[in-house]
Formats: structure tokens, C-alpha cells, sequence
């Protein structure tokens, strides 16, 4: 049976699976993603230079990659989440979603006007692949010296830890209906030229064929989902290393 769409019990998951409803408080400098994704690229470059500050990166598509796997996450989450505990998906319209490039989860995201659509891969994809990652691509890209293969990594290497956490609270709370709708949603969305040939996912076990640049910053290393078992050397001072594309 279907439940109401309960925000406070999908935070309840982790941060990352938090949604703000309503309008953001006063104080708060945010933009809605259509915005964004329109070529407002100012709140983009606020937060890839935040990144860039905090990791220390070498490198700007260090910080372009980890700024943009940060939103997949954040997006997959709320809608995966939402799909496997309530049976609903919050309508996550560009004009309706509004970000704060300076935030961090669960403060970073509001809706101002809560709609739901039907719980299915399809909505999903249509609320979260073709309606913000796409075009959050296109402006990254048009930015930021970035490789498309590389970003779409991301979108599936954030999608597979999505359907991982909500499968590890399921198991950890006795809900074990929550963690088969994840993993059988993660598996019919991974079921798409842009999000396939990103690497192989096994159940919530997921390795990717491209690497997110995390192990170029000093206090870097390689993700769990990694296609590298380690930091890789560069032998040519400039190159990249195969997998490292970007």
C-alpha cells in the first residue's frame, strides 16, 4: 500500500535523502536549478570554487567532478527514496527546485511546491535524468573543460550508493520491502544508454569504468566503487591515466 509522502521520515534515511518544502528561509541565497541550468552559471562556479577550496584540488575538473557527483547524489536519493518507502515521487521541477550552492545536505535543497508522480523507473528517470542531470551536464560542460563520460560515472556511481544506503537502512530496520523496490528500481534505471555502460551493478555492488579525480587532491584516494584498486601514478608529468577520463 502507498504512503504519504513523508519528508521527515526520508531524511530520517540520511542527509542526503533530506528535502526542504516550501520556501527557503530569509537569509538563505538560493536559485532554482532551471536557472542554473539556463546558463545562470554563477551559483555552479560559487561551488565548484568551494570545492576546489576544501579538497585542495590540483585540478578545476577535480572539483567539477566532485561538486557535480555531490548533486547526483542528492537527487537520486530524494527520488529513489521517496519511491521506495511512500510508493511516490516528489516532482522535482527545475522552476519549483531551488538550491543553495553554499549548503551542504540536508539545508541545500527546497521545493516550493510538493506534487507527486507515480513510483516507477520511468518517472524517476524522466524527474531526475533527463530533467536535472542532463542539463546539468550540458552547463558543466559548456563551463568546465569535463568529459560527458566521466559525469554520467558519476550519475551511476551516485545512483548505485543511493540504492546501497537505502538498502543497508532497510536491512538495519527490518524493512526488507524497501531495500528489493531500491535495488529493482537501481537496476531498470541503470537500464539506459547514458547510465549502462558506466560500469557493472550487482545488486547494490556497483564498479564503475571511469574514475571521479577524487585521488588527485593531497588527502585523496580511490572511492569504493573505483575502477583503479589504487591511486594511480601519472608516468607522463600532464597525462591522465586510463580510466581517469576527464
Amino acid at each position: 500500500m502507498k504512503a504519504p509522502l513523508d519528508l521527515t521520515a526520508l531524511g530520517s534515511v540520511g542527509g542526503f535523502f533530506a528535502l526542504r518544502a516550501g520556501a527557503p528561509p530569509s537569509g538563505v541565497q538560493v536559485a532554482s536549478l532551471a536557472r542554473v541550468y539556463a546558463g545562470d552559471d554563477g551559483p555552479l562556479a560559487f561551488r565548484v570554487d568551494k570545492v576546489a577550496a576544501r579538497l585542495g584540488a590540483p585540478d578545476t575538473r577535480v572539483a567539477v567532478s566532485v561538486a557535480q557527483l555531490g548533486l547526483a547524489a542528492r537527487l537520486w536519493s530524494v527520488t529513489l527514496g521517496s519511491a521506495a518507502l511512500h510508493g511516490e515521487v516528489p516532482d522535482l521541477d527545475p522552476e519549483l527546485l531551488h538550491w543553495d550552492a553554499d549548503g551542504t545536505s540536508p539545508d541545500d535543497l527546497w521545493l516550493r511546491e510538493l506534487t507527486t508522480r507515480p513510483a516507477d523507473a520511468a518517472s524517476i528517470r524522466d524527474v531526475v535524468q533527463h530533467g536535472h542531470l542532463a542539463p546539468l551536464a550540458d552547463a558543466l560542460r559548456a563551463r568546465y573543460r569535463i568529459s560527458a563520460a566521466l559525469l554520467w560515472g558519476n550519475a551511476g556511481s551516485a545512483l548505485a550508493g543511493a540504492a546501497r544506503e537505502l538498502d543497508t537502512w532497510a536491512r538495519r530496520n527490518g524493512r526488507t520491502d524497501v531495500g528489493e523496490r531500491a535495488r529493482a528500481l537501481a537496476a531498470e534505471l541503470f537500464d539506459h544508454p547514458d547510465l549502462r555502460s558506466t560500469g557493472t551493478l550487482r545488486g547494490t555492488a556497483f564498479r564503475r569504468r571511469s574514475c571521479c579525480l577524487y585521488y588527485r587532491c593531497p588527502d585523496g584516494g580511490v572511492c569504493g566503487d573505483c575502477c583503479f584498486d589504487r591511486p594511480p601514478q601519472r608516468s607522463v608529468r600532464g597525462s591522465s591515466p586510463p580510466g581517469a577520463s576527464g
